[in-house]
């Protein structure tokens, strides 16, 4: 057991933000061994409670839960920033030669040390990856996320048409594999497997209904992939499965629609989208850096809130221009307000947070296990200095209420308000 002392940030079962200006929190073991949240509140109370356990004291600083990105390509990495005219060209000329180097175990088990060390330098504990149509890129992001002790999700990428050499697998191939590293991986230590068509273009009728399979096969496992991104995507998608009454459609006919399936950016969507979405328990990682970067659009707030389907946010890397949980809050703020087809939406900052942390958990089926600090949660937090920068310590200090701390994090924040990243009692930054 030990016990952690600062300003405590969690959220209600409502979403509401919690704040204890002088909060404890306690963790320790489960019956498994995991560490866990056993109790979080004011330090009056909580130190009370648990007299005999040791408490380190973090003055001056905020302790949170660790963000959870719902939707990364840790293969996209070296690609940040690559230009583009949109993103059907953004895969052609750089997305796609990039993945290619991933059939090397070697490269591939490089950058994903890279990329987790980037995620936990960012506060980010928690993200539904994309890897590559390479086997082994599973294996190598798998096998260092398990030496971390991280939560983490990916999945082998399928696409068997409509891509290039180098990363066009086979229909038949790509399910045996899939199935395969689902057995190897899921559910192993704190690790979870996506079946992740890349998005419908890029697979036949046989490699997405081989998808739906395994998915009903496999319940507990997650999907992953992208729909509704970019407007000449949309079009492509219709053309290639008129049958579906819309791009979203399409997953929905080939049983990929459900609790844990994640989709990408459900920018181009209408209310009846909206509603399938809804009624399969799936959701939306919303990406608002890579759709600002791409040009691809706006995601509708008002309309998800409106027909009430579970979102969370995402930054999308490499489309996406940062790791950082502050920038894309920033921007879902910024799209909010500005990408609606109604007056925009100024999102509360603590939604905005609660988006990225507890809300994400919720979208993707992990509730009351990840995104939180309450009681029962696992132990991944992030311990905030409030001055790590000049202009920001003097921003917060005028802060009349958590809304404003908040958005001042949100606003002037980056990597260096991370003083540290704890996964079940591990010290990484």
């Amino acid at each position: 057991m030990q016990a952690y002392r600062a300003s405590l940030l969690r959220f209600d079962s409502a979403g509401q933000p919690v704040h204890d200006e002088d909060g404890l929190v306690v963790v320790g073991p489960d019956a498994n061994g995991r560490q866990r949240v056993q109790d979080a509140g004011t330090y009056a109370a909580v130190a009370a409670r648990h007299p005999q356990v040791p408490v380190t004291h973090w003055p001056g600083r905020i302790i949170a839960p660790g963000f959870v990105d719902m939707h990364i390509h840790y293969p996209q990495t070296d690609i940040i920033g690559a230009p583009a005219d949109g993103l059907l060209p953004w895969l052609e000329n750089y997305t796609f030669p990039a993945e290619t180097r991933f059939a090397d175990p070697v490269h591939a088990a490089e950058v994903a040390e890279v990329f987790l060390d980037e995620l936990m330098r960012n506060g980010v504990t928690t993200s539904l990856t994309f890897a590559t149509s390479h086997p082994q890129s599973v294996d190598a992001f798998f096998e260092a996320a398990q030496r971390r002790r991280l939560r983490m999700m990916t999945g082998k990428v399928l696409q068997d048409r409509h891509s290039p050499d180098g990363v066009r697998d086979k229909a038949e191939q790509s399910l045996i594999d899939s199935e395969q590293l689902i057995r190897k991986w899921h559910n192993v230590d704190r690790l979870g497997y996506a079946i992740t068509p890349r998005f419908a273009p890029t697979s036949t009728d046989a490699q997405l209904r081989g998808a739906g399979e395994l998915a009903a096969k496999y319940p507990d496992t997650w999907i992953h992939s992208h729909v509704a991104e970019n407007r000449d995507e949309v079009r492509w998608a219709r053309e290639l499965f008129p049958q579906a009454r819309s791009y979203l459609d399409i997953y929905a006919g080939f049983g990929l629609m459900r609790e844990r399936a994640v989709y990408a950016h459900c920018i181009h969507f209408d209310d009846d989208d909206r509603r399938l979405m809804r009624e399969t328990g799936s959701a939306a990682a919303v990406s608002p850096t890579s759709n600002l970067f791409l040009g691809s659009g706006f995601f509708d707030f008002e309309g998800a809130d409106r027909i009430g389907y579970r979102y969370g946010l995402a930054s999308d890397v490499g489309g996406g221009t940062s790791f950082s949980p502050f920038t894309t809050m920033m921007a879902a703020y910024y799209a909010g307000r500005e990408g609606q087809t109604k007056p925009g939406v100024s999102i509360p900052p603590s939604q905005l947070w609660w988006r990225h942390t507890a809300g994400a958990a919720r979208a993707l089926g992990l509730e009351g296990v990840i995104g939180n600090l309450q009681p029962g949660c696992e132990a991944d937090f992030v311990v905030i200095d409030p001055k790590a920068t000049p202009l920001i310590a003097r921003k917060t200090a005028l802060a009349a209420n958590l809304e404003e701390l908040l958005f001042a994090l949100i606003v002037l924040g980056d990597d260096r308000l991370i003083e540290r990243t704890v996964i079940s009692q591990a010290l990484a930054g």
